[in-house]
């Protein structure tokens, strides 16, 4: 099946559909309540942040939060910080196609890879990441610092 994938543009402020990006984008971040995540969007694009999405009949299936950054080890990157689907539209492919998008929308930024982080406990993402050509070949380490 083939699905149009969109860009929010941040500078449109449509508070109705980014309301409806948060109602997926909560799948994967629970802690977040619509106006912390409106504001963290923002000051986000700000930096560079967009957010890649599908629509169907006026409702959002799955979305992708992205920046193209610089890094010493890889050059032009696009890092994928969130990629999330709608848990009733499972197993349609919208995830898959939203990478395959990301892929060309790399590519035509210049950028040399697309990179992510993920959780060890998801599954089902690392299978999606694994069948799209993707290779884990990094540990990514954090801790809290005190102000």
């Amino acid at each position: 099946m083939s699905f149009t994938v969109q860009l929010w543009q941040p500078e449109a402020a449509d508070e109705p559909l980014l309301a409806a990006l948060f109602n997926v984008f909560q799948v994967l971040r629970p802690h977040l309540d619509l106006h912390e995540f409106s504001q963290r969007v923002c000051r986000q694009a700000a930096e560079g942040y967009r957010i890649a999405y599908i629509e169907e009949g006026g409702q959002v299936l799955a979305v992708a939060g992205f920046r193209v950054v610089h890094f010493l080890a890889w050059g032009r990157v696009l890092y994928l910080d969130d990629l999330v689907t709608d848990p009733g539209q499972k197993r349609r492919g919208l995830a898959g196609a939203l990478m395959d998008w990301l892929k060309q929308h790399a590519a035509v930024q210049g950028c040399a890879e697309l990179h992510l982080d993920s959780g060890y406990q998801r599954h089902d993402a690392h299978r999606l990441y694994l069948n799209q050509g993707m290779v884990m070949n990094c540990h990514h380490f954090a801790v809290p610092v005190k102000a």
